[in-house]
């Protein structure tokens, strides 16, 4: 049983194109509509794996009636709170090529009781599994926080978590991550990026991302599952480090695949290579799908993923 917690979701509208022209009237070649968030497309990511998860998240408006209606379509279980601002609309753009323009929109302001009343569900996350023979697990806290929720939110959130016995991943990036270190999470999931904007320092090499992630862990970061885009995934823990890499024929779209390989290493027990083989295999999967559709274990393939404890420190990173 995994709950995820979505202070921010969304509405995410795809439009599939040949190619932009910015200023020009363009016509999709096919559009879809899911639910959205980090830690909804967890959710999402998991149900497709047939593994059992209730999504925690503030919803409002009529945004907001559908995003539920859509996640409780796929068989999610939904436990919200209700919030008076409407739930945003995010829209991205994805041309044939593979090149991928977002438009996220800022979200709703939630005030000092909605902010509480979704620690609370956190408080009272272990009665979601009460009847079913599945405790909580992991409580996935994923995403940015929407306005009126300050940078500490999500250390209270981990404290509130590891006080009820469940295990905690973090996908959150900023002053956010910073400031939840401290609380232990057991694990974080930051892209290239976010390990740089976290130690003030450029990522240029493997063997940066393997000093970044380093330094999460000595400010409290049990686990460190470092994306590197293009050029794989990076775990770094107490009991080793591991660098893989899946190969991708085309990319479709990645919009939530860092999602999806969050999902497939919780729901691979959460620690070692080879749940970061399952990471690997649902993030490779997921971009090859359109818009932000989550990977069935049809659309896996672990065989082709290669995992290593031998870290190429000296190889450059893309982009």
């Amino acid at each position: 049983m995994i709950v995820t917690i979505t202070p921010n979701p969304s509405l995410d509208r795809t439009y599939e194109l040949r190619t932009l022209t910015p200023g020009e009237v363009n016509r999709a070649t096919h559009d879809r509509l899911d639910p959205g968030g980090k830690g909804v497309n967890v959710s999402r990511a998991l149900t497709a794996a047939g593994h059992r998860t209730t999504a925690v998240l503030p919803l409002g408006g009529p945004s907001g009636r559908l995003l539920s209606d859509l996640l409780r379509g796929q068989g999610i279980d939904v436990e919200a709170v209700a919030i008076s601002g409407d739930t945003r609309i995010n829209v991205s753009i994805a041309e044939r090529g593979g090149s991928l323009t977002k438009i996220n929109a800022v979200g709703p302001e939630l005030s000092a009781a909605e902010s509480a009343a979704l620690l609370e569900l956190v408080r009272d996350a272990h009665r979601f599994g009460q009847g079913t023979g599945n405790g909580v697990e992991w409580l996935a806290c994923c995403g940015s926080l929407p306005r009126g929720l300050e940078p500490e939110w999500y250390a209270e959130l981990v404290a509130r978590a590891h006080s009820g016995g469940a295990r905690i991943a973090l996908d959150t990036s900023g002053p956010a991550l910073v400031a939840a270190l401290a609380a232990r999470p057991d694990v974080v999931k930051p892209n290239r990026e976010e390990l740089a904007e976290a130690v003030g320092r450029p990522v240029a090499t493997v063997g940066d991302a393997v000093g970044a992630a380093g330094e999460l862990r000595e400010r409290g970061a049990q686990q460190v599952l470092a994306s590197l885009g293009a050029d794989g995934m990076l775990l770094v823990a107490e009991e080793g480090s591991w660098f893989g890499s899946a190969p991708v024929a085309v990319v479709r779209s990645d919009v939530g695949a860092g999602d999806a390989s969050l999902a497939g290493f919780l729901g691979a027990g959460g620690t070692g290579p080879g749940a970061l083989v399952a990471a690997l295999a649902h993030g490779a999967a997921a971009v090859q799908l359109p818009g932000s559709a989550m990977p069935t274990p049809a659309d896996l393939d672990p065989a082709a993923v290669v995992v290593t404890a031998d870290i190429p420190l000296a190889r450059p990173l893309r982009g």
